[in-house]
């Protein structure tokens, strides 16, 4: 099963199969490293097509919520993290980076040198290099399946690569160059589920496995610091192995929601003796003897209010019984619990609050036994010297050739040991031993490599090289990734935490954007404008330990609720500020007129809520609460739950410093100059990426209608041979008196979104993309506003038009919902905000997919679970309306409809457009359909809502939203 146990074919279902082979894999790297003496250990199973990456620090991991091929899961699994990096990833040059995958060759036609007619892959770039030698494959390879495996063109293809790249490089330089690419790639994979938790993982074993894993083993550890790799004689297999080791387990959880003390404590175990009945009943039906099932029990506990749960494995019941629990807190238990709960937190979050209550959301027991547990045989060891190598070959790495003995692993007698470099020859695999690693045969008939001399420092110059520019593309973009998920995990509201309505980046000492994480279009686009707000009014002024936070729309920000939190990265001695890292969050309340500061009624921007400019967060390392407290509850509409916008600004800067952190390690890696020559690098071939699209563009021009009677309109005019296009807003409407303004950073966002997505090729959205692009925006325009015109909506729904209005100017796309449908409500307790998606537009060549958020927002729905848990509502529908998108020769995707019933008296607001006006079609296509907006009342009546409006609802009355739908695409 998925989960790591074995059960009856009777039993056994589909959603528990979806990880069972890596899930094998998980119990053999563990329990092959515990019988080699580790019990801290990282899996690392590469294959032909993929590479799966696991943890263990003493037990095994699971996800209760997973993600798999898109698609979310709630079921228990092993938390295995996967990277499109294998034997089989296709390497390609763009003429500026070398890259590895996603894309993989498959088993057919399968790399270049099986004689297939494939593409270079790893397995080419190995056989390149000398890892990988024909004479030691059988021979079936070719239309045949009787030739060797072909060297010959795998040479002559990585030799025209070389000529293409025209930089002297050799062709096993270059195929070196893909080696280190496709290692950076699962290194970063293995750091998502070790050191983003809060694992150091230097003192593990890295356990490698799979039919390529041997050949890259010694470099993966390098790249993580890791010091030992073990290759155990069945990792060829190592999957179907630990399923054999595997426990016939049985899962049972149960929700408590009690506080955790003594007698949430009481209620848990109750509910935990029908759990235990029930699992072990299913192991004795499947032939286990009573005698031979173990119980286990674990409580899932979290902080009052939040909705991270971390398992903590409890004590067994005092007595059999179904009521047998742990009385009152004399044994100790109830401060165990605590204690194992914070320890977790900390490592986890890195924090703890002592202040806040405890509690068991749910207990989850554990029954196994039947397990196939062994201690493999001991031998004999020899101290006798090894044999003469079968053969010496000339293997390249690390920049240069070396002579290389090629050993049988059948040579190597129990007690031997190999210095690298070595090639390792087995049934399955070859194992290269690295310059500095030496391989050690064991007692147990283990490989176990291990370090032996410190690996020299990054030989990197300052000048762009092709394989370097994509090691730092993904190590700038990692960096961003480990913030958001930092960011995520310590913040306090469902907005940012469950919802994802936040976004992380790392800026250049100027302020310009290098790398962000796939978070929030609108706020990406725009977050360098309250960097270089902080820059040019703070500059001078930072220190060290200072971090500075702000709002601002005519200052840097976009909308109030929008609040942006920068740190500086400074040098050693503290004086010289080297570059940025910023995270903007989504406050779920900032004041204003109405609760989620999202009021369709505001005019002014001081109606919207508390307005921030640079305003000093953090000082010399401490964070200045009672000022922050101050700053939100003193505006003339004051924010209504401080202590939740301060938990979560508390999360950003956390967020701050774990980039702040890892742009250091890059520093003392690579050098500050090799560090900022990159980001300078990475930004020129965005732009350069740009600049071939623009090349192939046809200008057009375009208008929308919005449901408040304004125009959005753009002309693109390009000059192909320049590369350069110049986006103007001239003939946009006045600002507004209503909040549909939108700032000039929200319309750079949607040009820098939109001219991003032309590029069909993974870069970083930064901002070399807008580099050769002119953008116009009158002074004054709904486009530009000026102070203090409100603008909550222009972030959220005028963004969207924008979006569309450009798609349409260049014909390639069909039309959005061109709306958000922004829905508020809240009271003097609660306050919530939630986007609703509709369909994704058609294209020329495509229908657009249903229900799915698109353009500048790509956040989560929460969960129903946690919404009703966390909020007096129950998610009465939420559903497709089928064949609701705009027709064509390609339709627009599915809007839906959403329907909550308030058990509380609620301020309910809803923002949206398209009301009205309907999304248009393109070349032919038909509109798509407008929404609608109603409250249910408890009469029975059905009151229509404005597409801007503001209602309370009495206990038992809904809100019902119908998402409007984009335009099809062609003539039908």
């Amino acid at each position: 099963q998925s989960s790591g146990g074995l059960t009856s074919a009777g039993l056994f279902q589909g959603k528990d199969a979806i990880l069972s082979g890596p899930a094998g894999g998980v119990i053999g790297a563990v329990e092959t490293a515990r019988i080699a003496g580790y019990d801290q250990v990282i899996g690392f199973d590469m294959g032909g097509t993929s590479t799966d990456v696991c943890h263990y620090d003493g037990a095994y991991e699971r996800s209760f919520d997973s993600e798999v091929a898109g698609v979310r899961v709630r079921a228990p699994m092993m938390l295995v993290h996967t990277v499109a990096a294998g034997g089989g990833s296709i390497l390609a040059y763009d003429g500026a980076r070398f890259r590895v995958g996603p894309d993989s060759a498959g088993a057919d036609p399968g790399p270049a040198s099986y004689r297939r007619g494939g593409p270079l892959t790893i397995t080419d770039a190995n056989v390149m290099t000398g890892k990988l030698l024909p004479d030691y494959f059988p021979k079936i390879f070719g239309p045949g399946q009787d030739e060797a495996l072909d060297a010959g063109s795998v040479r002559e293809a990585f030799s025209a690569l070389a000529d293409k790249v025209g930089d002297e490089r050799s062709p096993e330089s270059i195929a070196d160059g893909f080696i280190r690419i496709g290692v950076e790639n699962m290194a970063n994979a293995i750091k998502t589920i070790s050191v983003q938790r809060g694992h150091d993982v230097s003192n593990y074993l890295l356990n490698c496995f799979g039919g390529a894993g041997g050949q890259h083993g010694c470099l993966v550890a390098d790249a993580l610091g890791i010091e030992a790799v073990l290759i155990h004689p069945f990792s060829g297999l190592l999957s179907a192995y630990g399923i054999g080791l595997a426990e016939v387990r049985a899962d049972r959880t149960h929700a408590v929601l009690e506080a955790l003390d003594a007698d949430g404590l009481r209620k848990a175990y109750e509910i935990a003796g029908d759990l235990r009945d029930e699992a072990v009943e299913e192991l004795l039906e499947q032939g286990l003897a009573s005698e031979n099932v173990r119980v286990t029990y674990k409580l899932q506990l979290r902080y009052l209010g939040t909705d991270s749960s971390l398992e903590v494995e409890a004590p067994a019941p005092s007595e059999d019984t179904k009521s047998g629990i742990i009385s009152g807190a004399e044994d100790g238990v109830l401060e165990k619990l605590i204690q194992g709960f914070e320890a977790a937190h900390r490592m986890r979050f890195g924090f703890v609050s002592p202040e806040k209550a405890i509690e068991i959301e749910a207990i989850e027991v554990e029954a196994e036994g039947g397990g196939a547990k062994r201690d493999e045989p001991s031998r004999t060891v020899t101290d006798k010297a090894l044999a003469e190598p079968e053969t010496t070959t000339s293997v390249f790495s690390g920049g240069e050739w070396h002579d290389t003995p090629v050993y049988a692993r059948e040579q190597l007698k129990p007690g031997q040991s190999l210095p690298g470099p070595a090639l390792i020859i087995e049934d399955h695999q070859t194992v290269v031993v690295e310059p500095g690693w030496q391989a050690i045969l064991t007692e147990k008939d283990h490989l176990l490599l291990t370090k032996i001399a410190e690996s020299g420092g990054e030989d990197v110059g300052t000048e762009a090289d092709p394989v370097m520019l994509e090691v730092f593309n993904n190590l700038f973009t990692s960096v961003a990734e480990q913030m958001g998920y930092a960011l995520q995990n310590t913040a306090r509201s469902v907005n940012i935490k469950e919802r994802l309505d936040f976004s992380c980046a790392i800026f250049d000492a100027d302020g310009g954007l290098v790398a962000n994480a796939p978070h929030i279009p609108v706020h990406l686009g725009s977050m360098d404008r309250s960097v270089e707000t902080v820059i040019r009014e703070l500059g001078d002024q930072l220190k060290p330990g200072d971090v500075t936070m702000l709002n601002a729309p005519y200052n840097g920000g976009t909308h109030l609720p929008d609040i942006t939190v920068v740190t500086p990265v400074f040098d050693e001695a503290g004086e010289a500020i080297l570059f940025y890292v910023a995270s903007r969050g989504h406050h779920s309340d900032v004041g204003g007129i109405a609760p989620g500061s999202m009021s369709p009624n505001a005019t002014t921007i001081e109606e919207e809520g508390v307005y921030v400019d640079p305003f000093k967060l953090v000082a010399d390392g401490a964070f200045l609460e009672e000022d922050v407290h101050r700053l939100l509850t003193e505006a003339c509409y004051p924010a209504r739950n401080p202590e939740q916008n301060i938990a979560d600004l508390k999360a950003q800067v956390a967020a701050n410093e774990k980039g702040v952190q890892e742009l250091r390690k890059l520093v003392g890696q690579f050098g500050l100059d090799v560090v900022e020559a990159y980001m300078g690098h990475v930004q020129d071939n965005a732009a350069q990426s740009v600049e071939q699209v623009i090349a192939k563009l046809e200008p057009g021009e375009f208008s929308v209608q919005t449901d408040q009677g304004s125009t959005i309109k753009v002309a693109i005019s390009v000059d192909k041979e320049a590369r350069r296009a110049a986006v103007d807003f001239t003939g946009t409407s006045e600002q507004r008196n209503d909040n549909f303004n939108a700032p000039e950073p929200i319309t750079r966002a949607a040009v820098l979104y939109v001219f991003r997505t032309l590029v069909d090729d993974d870069i970083p959205l930064n901002s070399g993309c807008l580099r050769p692009i002119e953008i116009i925006v009158p002074d004054g325009s709904m486009l530009k506003p000026v102070h203090p015109a409100a603008v909550v909506a222009g972030n959220v729904e005028t963004s969207q038009q924008i979006v569309n209005c450009l798609y349409g100017a260049l014909g390639v796309l069909g039309s959005a919902q061109g709306t958000m449908n922004n829905l508020t409500f809240g009271n003097g307790r609660y306050q919530y905000y939630e986007t609703i998606c509709s369909g994704a537009p058609a294209g020329p060549d495509f229908n657009g997919a249903a229900a799915v958020q698109t353009h500048m927002t790509n956040s989560r729905l929460t969960d129903p679970e946690v919404l009703e848990l966390r909020y007096p509502v129950l998610l009465e529908e939420f559903s497709i309306r089928r064949g609701s998108g705009g027709a064509g020769k390609h339709s627009a995707g599915d809007g839906t409809k959403r329907v909550i019933r308030f058990l509380e008296e609620m301020d309910c607001a809803i923002l949206s457009g398209a009301r009205t006006v309907p999304p248009f079609g393109t070349d032919g296509g038909a509109p798509g359909e407008t929404g609608a907006n109603s409250v249910r009342r408890n009469s029975g009546d059905f009151e229509s809502l404005r597409a801007c409006d503001q209602t309370v609802l009495a206990p038992g009355e809904a809100i019902v939203i119908k998402t409007p739908t984009g335009g099809g695409f062609g003539k039908a």
